[in-house]
């Protein structure tokens, strides 16, 4: 009405109007920008048929006979261990791990950060890497985010790295047909440490190995750690999982191939062995048990590196990287 204009609140005052009042200018072209493909459903840890998917995982690798809800006291998610033995991801925990595995290319399939998370170099940091490696970034809340990680101090940062893909142990010799060489395999016995594992790999790249063979229980697999310190190596040196170690090597010698086994206290010197020539398996035991029996008895040859009397012994990753390189120079 007329004559109403200066009743207080009649008036709006400069620059009060809610939004925007001007076009942005292309300020927010960002935020409209996708964030990467969306991962499956089942690798998403807030989605059901995530939830769904593990439950069958777990229910799979339980013990015969008993069921796979939940037990007294038991964890509703499990060890991080028993998850990767199930064939299932892999969760990289906490912000200075996930930057170095990015760094490292470490294959992964999804990068999950925290909401409201304070954000810093480190995370920025890895949030650059994962765009340019094309790893979508996901959000989940803490609570997830501590059941994925299995208890680890995540920080609010998970990278999602999938399952290993093994080679049969066969393929690891029709890859050294291919290549038209004698096959030149590394066995470990009862190595734990996935450092050594991507130690070990990183010498078979090397020297020209064509793969390396690992029990299927009770010892180290390709997981992100092997991959990191492997340097790359992982993804050119197949690995192969056997399920009982000694009659793969029993197969390996019916093919042709001579099994060497080290060992410290062996008389053999491993220098000048006319069998590295020739195809052969290096077999390394673990660092403090050495080769186990069976393995010991299967092989064709147990020699020695010879140190000093000050060492006790080497570490494992470091004698299959004197022996492979014994191998490469009696072959060259």
């Amino acid at each position: 009405m007329a004559g109403n204009s200066e009743r207080r609140g009649a008036k709006r005052n400069p620059g009060s109007k809610k939004g925007q009042s001007v076009g942005s200018g292309g300020q927010r072209r960002k935020q409209l920008k996708g964030k990467g493909p969306t991962p499956k459903a089942s690798d998403r840890p807030t989605h059901p048929a995530h939830r769904r998917a593990r439950s069958a995982d777990k229910r799979a690798a339980a013990p015969s006979g008993r069921s796979g809800g939940r037990g007294g006291g038991s964890r509703p998610d499990g060890s991080r261990r028993a998850r990767e033995s199930a064939g299932g991801p892999e969760w990289v925990a906490g912000r200075n791990p996930v930057v170095e595995a990015l760094r490292a290319h470490v294959p992964a399939t999804a990068l999950w950060l925290a909401e409201r998370l304070d954000g810093d170099d480190r995370t920025r940091e890895a949030m650059k890497l994962a765009g340019q490696l094309g790893v979508p970034l996901m959000e989940a809340s803490r609570t997830e985010l501590d059941r994925v990680a299995g208890g680890a101090h995540h920080q609010g940062v998970c990278l999602q790295v999938p399952a290993y893909d093994y080679a049969h142990p066969d393929d690891l010799l029709a890859r050294a047909a291919e290549a038209g060489q004698p096959p030149l395999l590394v066995a470990l016995d009862g190595v734990t440490d996935p450092r050594n594992l991507g130690a070990v790999l990183r010498s078979a790249a090397a020297f020209g190995a064509h793969g390396v063979v690992v029990p299927a229980r009770r010892a180290a697999g390709v997981t992100a750690t092997a991959w990191k310190v492997s340097a790359g190596a992982a993804a050119r040196v197949p690995v192969a999982r056997a399920t009982n170690l000694t009659r793969a090597l029993e197969a390996y010698q019916a093919a042709g191939l001579s099994v060497v086994g080290l060992d410290g206290e062996a008389e053999q010197d491993i220098r000048g062995l006319d069998v590295f020539a020739d195809a052969v398996v290096v077999v390394v035991g673990s660092e403090g048990k050495g080769l186990s029996r069976l393995v010991r008895e299967t092989c064709d040859v147990v020699a020695a590196i010879k140190i000093g009397s000050a060492a006790e012994s080497l570490n494992a990753s470091v004698a299959a990287g004197i022996a492979l390189h014994e191998v490469a120079a009696r072959r060259a």
